[in-house]
């Protein structure tokens, strides 16, 4: 049965040889695909699934989601077997713990090892109903030759991954799939109802979370300290008292309990020393932090000590100190870096449309809000980068430097640098526009050194 007309088997077999994007592949599967090419390097003609890895440690509130979701895969299972499909649960690596459904079509998925045991993340496997849904928010569905591997060109899957309330890491991926045949086209609804009763209790569970944080910080600033503040495991600030407030740019003693309304300080060292500092207390629960963050409206950097606050011997938080040094220092650089393919190109978007240019294209990338806009020779486009940390990530080693918290630079293309009256500087850059980028002092150095000035 042809699932998609041709047009998108046509635009797959291009692709796989190395041409470029067609218009008619859906953005979302078009950019996956360049996920799967230039990043992941998936073998279009894998004909199988490989053996997942070791699985890895988890919170409770990954046995919640997934009994959760267990029953509701069981309680669909005889629903969507009747239409030959099957239904699948997933962790958060993409490795499925079990399956339901039609007999005959559960024994057809053996082939490729749609099955439990089996990795189907989309460096495993490629563009797919479940290790796509675990790269996007919302349900997804792949159908036919937008799968990235050949063998699975029959099947139609539809997944969706829920996420932690509060880091937005996916925990666990649901999954309805059939083959040589379509899914009912109420799925993807069926799928984000299933998804949002799931987190029900992830979400009451957060909130009394953000109040133990409250109470631990009202008793820590019962005895004379310095500005404090109590932020989430993801670095979100869930009330911060005066002077804490300045520097985080988030408003004075205003509890924010709610996961969906705490505030995001816009501080990539502040986030990166709470995801430590979370790692860190798992394995010792007395262990005390400390380093030093630019702040806002700072020239040079605040130190900061991170005091972990548990809750009936679970991580909820921190309480961060500014101004104090106590603990162990901190690694300069503790993110791992996964060694990667550099982009050939940057994928963008344009209204309903992916946009791929290359580098010299781009002038700079600029951080706004909760999004990433490229300033290129096509004019001001949104990138599918989710942040301007993994942008800068990607761009590694192939001429482009940050230069602020908000701007990465392409350094072919900077015409002139103007310094100001107080020394600071700003580069003009090479476009249409003659766009200023400013330089924080905290990158001046390193911008200096690769200009050679």
């Amino acid at each position: 049965m042809n699932l998609d007309g041709g047009t998108v088997l046509a635009a797959w077999e291009r692709f796989v040889q190395g041409e470029e994007q067609d218009p008619d592949v859906r953005p979302l599967v078009a950019v996956s695909w360049h996920r799967c090419r230039e990043q992941y390097r998936v073998d279009p003609h894998l004909t199988e699934a490989p053996v997942a890895v070791a699985e890895l440690d988890h919170t409770p509130e990954r046995d919640v989601v997934l009994a959760e979701l267990g029953f509701r895969a069981a309680s669909l299972a005889h629903e969507v077997g009747s239409l030959g499909g099957v239904v699948t649960v997933t962790d958060a690596t993409g490795r499925i713990l079990a399956e339901w459904g039609d007999q005959a079509t559960l024994a057809r998925a053996g082939d490729p090892n749609l099955a439990p045991w089996f990795c189907w993340s989309e460096c495993a496997v490629g563009t797919n109903g479940i290790g796509t849904a675990l790269e996007a928010h919302g349900p997804v569905t792949i159908r036919g030759a937008e799968h990235w591997c050949r063998v699975l060109h029959d099947w139609v899957g539809a997944g969706i991954a829920v996420r932690d309330v509060v880091t937005r890491e996916p925990i666990a991926v649901l999954n309805v799939c059939c083959w040589r045949s379509r899914l009912p086209a109420s799925t993807e609804s069926w799928l984000a109802n299933a998804a949002t009763m799931t987190q029900c209790p992830l979400k009451r569970r957060a909130r009394d979370s953000g109040a133990e944080l409250v109470a631990a910080y009202s008793r820590a600033r019962a005895q004379p300290s310095a500005a404090l503040a109590a932020v989430d495991t993801a670095g979100r600030v869930v009330i911060a008292d005066d002077m804490a407030s300045a520097v985080l740019g988030v408003p004075a003693c205003t509890p924010a309990v709610d996961p969906t309304l705490r505030w995001n300080p816009g501080l990539p060292e502040l986030i990166t020393a709470a995801r430590y500092a979370t790692g860190q207390a798992i394995n010792d629960p007395d262990w005390v932090g400390s380093t030093q963050i630019f702040a806002h409206l700072a020239d040079e950097p605040t130190p900061i000590s991170i005091r972990p606050v548990f809750s009936s011997g679970r991580l909820i938080g921190n309480l961060v100190s500014f101004g104090a040094t106590d603990g162990a220092q901190l690694p300069q650089e503790e993110r791992v870096v996964h060694p990667r393919a550099r982009p050939r190109r940057l994928v963008a978007m344009r209204d309903h449309r992916m946009v791929l240019l290359r580098l010299p294209e781009v002038s700079f990338a600029e951080s706004h809000g909760n999004d990433v806009w490229l300033s290129t020779d096509q004019g001001r486009l949104r990138a599918t980068s989710p942040s301007l940390d993994k942008l800068e990530g990607e761009l590694a080693g192939v001429g482009f430097l940050r230069v602020h918290r908000r701007y990465v630079v392409n350094l072919s293309r900077v015409r002139e640098i103007e310094r100001g009256l107080k020394g600071e500087l700003s580069l003009v850059m090479d476009d249409r526009a003659d766009a200023m980028v400013p330089v924080s002092r905290r990158h001046a150095p390193a911008v200096r050194h690769a200009l050679g000035i």
